[in-house]
């Protein structure tokens, strides 16, 4: 304990003899405060209130208690002296234990008695604040001793000092503190471990850069919302160069290894130390195993035992059927595993499996990637059959580099050799790999694959080759020939077949496989009566193939101005997606054209609720998946017109796919980036992310690619590239010839911002050939802007307001202000300016400026004109705002002025 000024993060320690000089905060010491704002708000009232004598702060171990109780003085400033006192080891056995240092001091006069002490402790206090208000911090970390205790209450009741204690909870500290928090004269401020926003500001506030959703969300599991250990985890992640800096976003290079992991190694094992050894077998049990069924985990532990983990916070069971049980805090177990011997690992295993290994067929996915993973650990061979299933859950769940790991252990011998080959093929694909992922298949000798008795094999490698061959320029060609020579092998017995014959369903397969390809090179129009064929319930009782046709079909009617179509079909299909939960990649598929369709119809909102939270059981693999998420979020806002929102999820997104490109995604996080960046008016970082696309090659389907190159095209609109405008109108019409009204109106709208009297009859032209509100949209700009029609065009931005399409809105607005005051039309040209100011706040960049020069309501102007709005006075309004009358009034003849309004009760509604 000592006494010392005011300071930042300095704990007392025994040999601090004396005074020191104020010192300011050391970098990194305010670390986890942003996420603890509304706490810290709290403790300082209960500070410097006049009837508060202070705050006690508590919690579990880790939240940050004396963090917090640092901070709150720090904020006090340097007129405030601080005395921080500590208990020590022995506790309340040691009669003035925690004020021991301040005892030594006392002259022996004040030694007779304690009430001596009491008085002299308090003068010795007042002395060394001379004058200043005081605040002691108290960290019982153990129980204080009823004459310390003593002490304090009279430094407090006679108001020497106010305090911060920090406790873990109100049982620890003295009576005297219990009757003070009844009182209400201390505040209780409880903290408990940190949500995932918090999470996210403490990284922000640690790192000092943006830092990628992957990243908070894997950490902020990790360490259950612990601030130590999140700092910790940190500080660990840094030294091994897993959390790495990407352009300007902190995100992870590779899965989170604890192994040699110090700092958590050290709080593990003080929290290992104080378990009973049931406890700690149990907790090897689940860091090996991940999860383990409840009845299993019982049989072979007590269930006493188990009952007494989770009551202590141990253990989480959750809702299923199964009763999964994991540990609470993952962490914990992630350590724990690096402890064990391969022979303690393997025991564990024999001990859950009891002699008997499980059936691949039974188990879902996360099961599979979960004991493939812990075999994996063991350094025990998986049967072929597992390890085919593991490699195929591997692809699935997105987890390319397991899917190599497992699909390797399959031998050539093994049955399951040829489809393993498939699933390396699939998780290269992933990776974007598409040479190696070919070089895969062709692995697989001609006399292997005709030797296949499994037809439905055959069929599935066949697709697997296609897929890949579309990948390569120079393969894209052959693969109708491919699809030929399956059919031409297929057609004897599949004529005479039916489904679920496998010869049928091979056929179907190939068929398939012929509507991917076709898809994949935009002939989406021709391509509508042969997947309406194969998605009819009445003639096709294959469920996988009947609904991977719809799907298609989904898309292509989206693509050719059906979009309502599309949208009812989606309805359709998402209705019986979970009755088909049997076909692989189905739900995944449907999910990635469901968003292409909602985006489409220009329901971006839809989209980005369609990406919803992902639910990852096994939270620490690399997140593949999320990036591909955090891209697809970016995209919806920047279609939007909202680059500002959409500049967060891009930009951590592309962070991601540098260090691990995923198929064709970091070209369209490059192009998307550009675009946000444009919207937002920032055109170096946009040109920056145009030259970055340019450098970097692919291939990519015809959507993909076309959404690619409009979003690299109309970012160079935005930077008043010449060429931009006219390569879209290029592009609209040569979609139009091919059919895909949707893809033409889309980038002719974005062609025209100022477009000729032709370009807006072909937009017209197209919008006839669609459905739904954005086609409307389109019309209404189209025909408002060639007649200068205000109301045509304040109808198309109330459509867009809808859809919340902010850009395209505040396109029709600024039109709209111009065409109305060009006829006089006060009414529609007050109305338009208003929704201008108002959009104001998220177009940062204006796609068209009203040409009338009217400028928009400053932020002091909108304040004014709401309360004038309200029937506030200007006296009124000059008390609010804290300006004089004449200023009120100078404000309001601007917002008359600008709004074209000539009272205050035309502002209702306005602003």
């Amino acid at each position: 304990m000592s006494i010392e000024p005011l300071s930042w993060g300095r704990g007392s320690t025994p040999h601090d003899v004396g005074l020191r000089p104020q010192s300011s905060a050391t970098p990194g010491q305010h670390w986890s405060a942003p996420a603890r704002s509304a706490h810290l708000e709290t403790v300082r009232t209960a500070l410097t209130s006049e009837n508060s004598l202070g705050a006690v702060i508590t919690g579990g171990r880790g939240v940050g208690k004396s963090s917090l109780a640092r901070a709150a003085v720090a904020d006090l400033g340097p007129d405030v002296w601080s005395l921080q006192l500590r208990t020590g080891p022995a506790g309340a056995s040691t009669p003035y234990g925690c004020l021991s240092f301040l005892l030594a001091r006392l002259p022996q006069a004040y030694m007779g008695s304690p009430t001596a002490i009491l008085r002299g402790i308090t003068s010795l206090i007042r002395s060394d604040a001379a004058g200043r208000p005081c605040v002691i911090t108290l960290d019982t970390s153990s129980s204080i001793d009823d004459m310390s205790a003593g002490v304090l209450l009279n430094v407090l009741l006679t108001g020497t000092a106010r305090i911060i204690a920090v406790a873990p909870g109100i049982s620890d500290l003295p009576a005297d503190f219990h009757w003070l928090l009844t009182d209400r004269r201390l505040t209780e401020v409880r903290l408990s471990n940190l949500n995932e926003l918090q999470t996210r500001q403490v990284l922000l506030s640690l790192l000092g850069h943006r830092v990628s959703a992957a990243l908070v969300d894997t950490y902020h599991r990790m360490v259950g919302g612990n601030p130590l250990l999140l700092k910790a985890l940190v500080t660990e992640q840094q030294l091994s160069g897993n959390l790495v800096l990407s352009d300007s976003v902190w995100t992870l290079r590779d899965k989170v290894v604890l192994d040699g992991a110090a700092s958590l190694d050290d709080i593990v094992r003080s929290r290992w130390s104080r378990e009973t050894p049931e406890t700690r077998e149990v907790i090897e049990m689940l860091s090996c195993a991940r999860r383990v069924e409840l009845s299993r985990l019982t049989a072979i532990y007590s269930a006493v035992v188990v009952a007494d983990m989770e009551d202590g916070g141990l253990l989480e069971i959750d809702d299923s059927d199964h009763r999964w049980v994991s540990l609470r805090e993952k962490y914990i177990g992630d350590v724990v595993r690096t402890w064990l011997s391969i022979a303690r690992r393997r025991e564990l295993r024999a001990v859950l499996l009891g002699g008997k290994e499980p059936d691949p067929v039974a188990m879902t996915v996360e099961e599979l990637m979960a004991f493939a993973a812990w075999t994996h650990e063991c350094e025990a061979e998986l049967s072929p059959a597992l390890a085919l299933a593991a490699a195929e859950a591997a692809v699935q769940l997105f987890d390319p580099k397991f899917a190599l790991t497992y699909a390797d252990m399959l031998k050539r011998t093994d049955p399951q050799w040829v489809p393993a080959q498939r699933h390396k093929a699939a998780a290269y694909l992933q990776l974007d790999m598409p040479v190696q992922a070919l070089a895969a298949l062709d692995d697989i000798s001609r006399p292997e694959l005709d030797a296949l008795d499994d037809v439905e094999e055959y069929a599935r490698v066949v697709a697997a080759k296609a897929r890949v061959m579309m990948r390569l320029p120079e393969q894209a060609g052959k693969v109708p020939g491919l699809l030929d020579e399956a059919r031409k092998r297929l057609a004897p017995a599949g004529k005479e077949a039916a489904w679920p014959e496998p010869a049928a369903a091979a056929l179907n397969q190939v068929t398939l496989s012929g509507f991917e390809y076709r898809a994949f090179m935009g002939d989406y129009a021709g391509l509508i009566p042969a997947l309406e064929a194969a998605a009819d319930p009445a003639s096709n009782p294959d469920a996988g193939y009947r609904m991977h046709s719809a799907i298609i079909l989904m898309t292509a009617l989206a693509l050719t101005g059906r979009e309502m179509d599309a949208l009812g079909l989606m309805r359709q299909l998402g209705g019986q997606i979970s009755d088909a939960s049997n076909v692989v990649g189905l739900r995944e598929r449907y999910s990635r054209e469901a968003y292409l369709v909602l985006l489409m119809a220009g329901q971006w909102r839809r989209c980005i609720d369609l990406l919803g939270t992902q639910s990852v059981e096994e939270p620490y693999r690399l997140p593949y998946g999320s990036a591909a998420a955090e891209l697809a979020t970016g995209i919806a806002y920047v279609y939007s017109g909202r680059g500002a929102a959409a500049l967060e999820p891009l930009m951590s997104a592309t962070a991601q796919l540098e260090l691990q490109p995923v198929q064709s995604a970091l070209r369209f996080a490059y192009s998307a980036t550009a675009l946000a960046h444009a919207q937002t008016g920032n055109a170096a970082q946009a040109r920056k992310f145009l030259a970055k696309l340019q450098r970097t090659p692919g291939t990519t389907g015809f959507v993909t690619e076309s959404l690619i190159s409009f979003c690299a095209l109309v970012a160079g609109r935005w930077l008043n590239d010449p060429d931009a405008a006219a390569n879209l109108k290029q592009s609209a019409r040569r979609n139009m010839e091919a059919g895909l009204y949707t893809m033409a109106g889309i980038e002719l709208l974005a062609a025209t911002v100022n477009g000729s009297d032709a370009d807006f009859k072909l937009l017209e032209e197209i919008a006839a050939h669609r459905q739904g509100p954005l086609a409307e949209v389109s019309r209404l700009i189209a025909l408002g802007t060639r007649t200068k029609d205000a109301k045509a065009l304040l109808a198309g931005g109330e459509l867009a307001a809808t859809l919340e399409l902010d850009a395209v809105e505040a396109r029709c607005m600024a039109l709209a202000v111009d065409f109305a005051r060009q006829d006089g039309d006060s009414i529609a040209a007050r109305t338009a300016q208003a929704r201008l100011d108002i959009l104001a706040a998220t177009v940062t960049n204006l796609p068209i400026v009203p040409s009338s020069g009217s400028p928009l309501l400053t932020s002091r102007e909108r304040q004014i004109a709401r309360l004038a709005g309200r029937g506030a006075s200007n006296r009124d309004i000059a008390l609010e705002m804290g300006v004089s009358v004449r200023t009120v009034e100078g404000h309001l003849y601007q917002v008359f002025t600008k709004l074209g309004v000539t009272s205050r009760g035309d502002l209702t509604g306005l602003v």
